[in-house]
């Protein structure tokens, strides 16, 4: 089939490469412009590039609307567009221009985690699996037809950087195999259940702010959910922001306020954690590994040379 790609970041660079060592054609590559926006560097192997190196021909869009991308699309006469990592809505007009329509390629489980940093969210949610949804687009967000999906466990340890790393390894199956499906001339796609679907929002730096009325083993999650490269979880300490580099939960149960830095425990520092903390019930947040913001990185136990004081969401 001849092809035509939009895609951005490492998501669309696997997908271009898979494409490219399928037995079908890629006629067109479109991509965003670099960006400056923190989580969009991160990750950030180029489409342009690949499409380059290639000799594809690219253009560059922040949005897919205007009539020049239209009628190229329409010389370029895909059999089908495949899209992943595409961050603006794309209209009907484009989506529904190839026979095939157009297949997109989301990181998370649909009709669950739609949106934005599905991997990050689910995480922090305590998800049991990721994966990756192959399904052909519609007029609502993430919402149409599964051709494909596959899944991996989440580690009771893992971080967003290992779930990306393996949920990214099935993009050239999964692209492969749902286009090969197409080609045969399949039809019998999976409908979403639609009263499960979850929607989520694009993450900013307000996202990582710890705060602490969270149960402990959530802030534990939030911790390797923003793990590096991401922008890291963190909290306030004498006025100075401080970053969360690793935590646990604690073994012993602590009581009193959230945000409490209450003792050492093993090789970290016990946080009172938990809106109802004041009854002494649950565990607190251990943490292990602090950044400061010249970059310097400490020890739990040798950055908090003293005991009581407050871990504060702002200065």
């Amino acid at each position: 089939m001849r092809v035509v790609m939009f895609g951005y970041q490492t998501w669309g660079h696997r997908t271009l490469q898979a494409l490219l060592e399928s037995d079908h054609e890629v006629v067109m590559v479109v991509t965003h412009p670099k960006s400056d926006h923190a989580y969009e560097r991160i990750w950030s192997d180029s489409v342009a590039e690949l499409a380059e190196e290639h000799g594809v021909p690219v253009l560059l869009r922040d949005r897919p609307d205007d009539d020049e991308l239209l009628q190229a699309l329409k010389e370029a006469e895909p059999d089908i567009i495949v899209a992943n990592n595409w961050r603006t809505w794309i209209p009907p007009r484009v989506y529904d221009l190839p026979p095939h329509g157009t297949l997109n390629v989301h990181d998370s489980l649909l009709p669950a985690y739609a949106g934005f940093s599905p991997i990050i969210w689910a995480l922090i949610n305590g998800e049991k699996e990721v994966g990756v949804t192959a399904h052909l687009m519609n007029e609502d967000l993430d919402a149409g037809d599964i051709v494909k999906q596959l899944a991996v466990e989440v580690g009771p340890k893992d971080t967003a950087a290992d779930l990306v790393a393996r949920t990214v390894d099935l993009i050239t199956p999964i692209v492969t195999e749902a286009l090969d499906l197409i080609a045969a001339g399949r039809t019998d796609w999976q409908k979403q259940d639609r009263s499960q679907a979850s929607f989520f929002h694009k993450r900013s730096i307000e996202d990582s702010r710890i705060d602490w009325t969270w149960p402990a083993e959530d802030l534990e999650r939030l911790v390797r959910a923003q793990c590096d490269p991401y922008p890291n979880a963190f909290t306030h300490y004498k006025g100075e922001r401080i970053r969360i580099l690793e935590a646990d939960v604690s073994r012993k149960r602590y009581g009193g306020t959230p945000g409490r830095i209450f003792i050492p425990e093993g090789d970290g520092v016990a946080i009172v954690a938990g809106a109802d903390a004041r009854t002494g019930r649950h565990h607190g947040l251990l943490i292990k590994r602090v950044r400061t913001d010249d970059g310097t990185e400490y020890a739990a136990t040798e950055y908090f040379r003293t005991m009581g004081g407050y871990l504060t969401a702002h200065p």
